[in-house]
């Protein structure tokens, strides 16, 4: 998965390399606990990225979606790479840098799932896909505004911009809120030089039922197939939704209900599958609750150590917001390996309490004393992997089989 020549720095946090830079294939094969890390330090398990990316790889396969990962999760192209391997049919990203980083990292279909009207990233990526014809890209647009800045930035260019009609719902993020704007818009985007209006989209994450959902997934194929009927859309359009924790009724409701005539590219958009956590996610994830075969596995740990007897019952740990998300629970004591034995054994009883800026007061009676080392799942993947550049990818037995960088 190593980008060929990554190196690791002096100023990569977690690493220990203070002197100046080693090639990251020389991290291979060697422990956490050796000495090359300092504390904190976050770690992917490679058993459970291998069984998540394979997992959702027959999901969608098995459901008829194609599958375009969100990217902004762990922006890391090595994890990107891994998921084209296993059978993705492009990448999701939610800006224009986003996208250059993807287009950067030779990904050639991308779906940028938001609107962008800032003219000069559009003229980019207008010229992006003139210099290359297998690249395709779209992005989203929801009012006349969002049809006029595509326009305008495409002025001129061979290939134009494919967008995708956003529909949202009263309350939500984005998107057309009723058909009659939905129909507006496309009726724009249909007309406007430039622009090739070549699907639909929509994201229900925001959702709270199983029937809400459905109903907005219905509404979406409903749309699509009256504007393929008013020749506003192609007959393979593309139709798309799917965040993580509603991925399976995305392919419940989307399996029938088309046309003769219509065949929709149904596209996938799940990314924080790929490293799923301990925390909120182990609650929203389908296979808590509606799937019953299969599961995600958590890939993401952060190793803290104690680095203060604290006050009875609650030890300090040197593991702050700038190490571990917190937004969507705190870290999730796991396991401890005892500095006096070299040992490690499950943790049970303890919790974080709050994090400071990079302390986290964990409060439990588990015998923990300084120099212990605590190992802490997450809760929310997608504000995790930007608090650090660089992670070592380990075996179940601790060592390192690769390296994988981020760019946030």
């Amino acid at each position: 998965m190593t980008a060929p020549g990554e190196v690791v720095q002096w100023r990569d946090k977690g690493f220990w390399q203070p002197d100046g830079t080693l090639d990251a294939a020389a991290y291979r094969g060697r422990s956490l606990f050796d000495g090359g890390f300092t504390w904190p330090a976050m770690v992917l398990r490679e058993s459970a990225l291998a069984h998540n990316v394979a997992t959702l790889a027959t999901f969608a396969a098995a459901h008829g979606l194609l599958f375009a990962p969100h990217g902004k999760t762990t922006m890391a192209p090595a994890l990107y790479r891994r998921q084209l391997v296993a059978g993705a049919w492009g990448l999701t990203v939610a800006t224009a840098n986003q996208l250059v980083i993807a287009r950067r990292a030779g990904i050639e279909r991308v779906l940028v799932a938001n609107e962008i009207l800032d003219r000069t990233a559009l003229a980019w990526v207008a010229a992006d896909l003139d210099a290359d014809p297998s690249a395709e890209v779209w992005c989203y647009v929801d009012s006349p505004e969002g049809v006029a800045a595509v326009s305008a930035a495409a002025e001129g260019a061979r290939r134009g911009i494919g967008v995708l009609l956003d529909v949202g719902y009263p309350g939500g993020r984005t998107g057309c809120r009723d058909d009659a704007t939905a129909f507006a818009v496309a009726q724009d985007a249909a007309r406007a030089p430039g622009v090739r209006l070549e699907g639909v989209s929509g994201y229900e994450g925001g959702l709270t039922s199983v029937s809400e959902v459905t109903a907005h997934l219905a509404r979406l194929r409903e749309l699509t197939i009256a504007l393929h009927d008013r020749g506003l859309l192609p007959d393979d359009p593309i139709v798309s939704a799917g965040g993580s924790a509603w991925f399976d009724v995305v392919g419940q409701e989307w399996a029938s209900g088309w046309p003769d005539g219509l065949t929709p590219r149904k596209v996938l958009r799940s990314g924080a599958y790929v490293s799923h956590d301990d925390g909120v996610y182990t609650r929203k994830t389908p296979y808590a609750e509606r799937l019953v075969d299969g599961r995600l596995d958590a890939a993401i740990e952060v190793w803290a150590q104690v680095i203060s007897p604290g006050d009875p019952g609650r030890v300090i740990v040197g593991m702050g917001k700038r190490d571990a998300p917190y937004d969507e629970g705190m870290p999730v004591p796991l396991r401890v390996r005892r500095a006096a034995t070299g040992t490690t054994e499950p943790l049970a009883g303890c919790v974080v309490e709050k994090l400071d800026d990079h302390h986290g007061y964990l409060v439990g009676d588990a015998g923990l004393v300084p120099g212990d080392l605590v190992c802490f799942g997450i809760s929310h993947p997608c504000t995790a992997f930007d608090k650090w550049a660089l992670m070592p990818v380990l075996d179940d037995e601790d060592r390192v089989v690769d390296v994988v960088r981020t760019y946030f």
